[in-house]
């Protein structure tokens, strides 16, 4: 199965199973290249936000004028930081942002109930690294690859350069399919 991409500079589809890495400075403007993402060609997407609460993603879906009846939002924030949330059937939380076997399983639960055409966006990759460590992150992203794999789904995943040492940058693309860099100034390079 193929999933078409209207993102600039990217192929104009790429095969279920593809994971991409979106490359960002941290000031980047990711939203719009996020929302693009979900926006087109796809049955149901899963936000996992390691970076903001369920609330902001919602608003940023509005915001693009996202279909928000396909979404769904898995909020790693909320319960560590204490505020008040409403679990509902398109809202889910993990218990901290370093609870790494719970996004996973949930995304593994995500793909499992849901049918046709698929999406996950993790945003972000970065606050992972920042939580439960480098070497965590890697292996969540690993694990994720292949659960996109299984079941034929695509995957945008943001990491910032800036806070991470260069190799380790580095171990992060080899992990992927699709590199999408977009730099300071919106300009976007893509290498798949």
């Amino acid at each position: 199965m193929d999933y078409t991409l209207a993102i600039d500079g990217t192929p104009e589809t790429v095969p279920g199973g593809t994971g991409m890495l979106l490359l960002h400075p941290s000031t980047g403007e990711t939203d719009r290249i996020d929302t693009d993402f979900l926006k087109i060609d796809t049955d149901n997407f899963l936000v996992v936000s390691t970076r903001t609460t369920a609330r902001e993603v919602r608003q940023k879906l509005e915001y693009y004028d996202v279909d928000e009846e396909r979404a769904e939002i898995l909020d790693t924030l909320s319960i560590e930081r204490g505020y008040s949330r409403r679990s509902s059937e398109t809202v889910h939380y993990v218990a901290a942002p370093d609870d790494v076997d719970g996004i996973v399983e949930h995304i593994d639960g995500f793909l499992d109930e849901h049918d046709g055409k698929l999406r996950i966006s993790f945003d972000s990759v970065t606050e992972l690294a920042y939580y439960a460590g480098d070497d965590q992150a890697l292996e969540a992203v690993e694990r994720i690859l292949e659960l996109l794999e299984k079941h034929d789904a695509v995957g945008l995943f943001h990491l910032s350069e800036e806070p991470h040492d260069e190799a380790v940058v580095d171990e992060f693309r080899a992990l992927f399919d699709g590199i999408i860099d977009l730099d300071e100034d919106g300009s976007v390079d893509a290498d798949f």
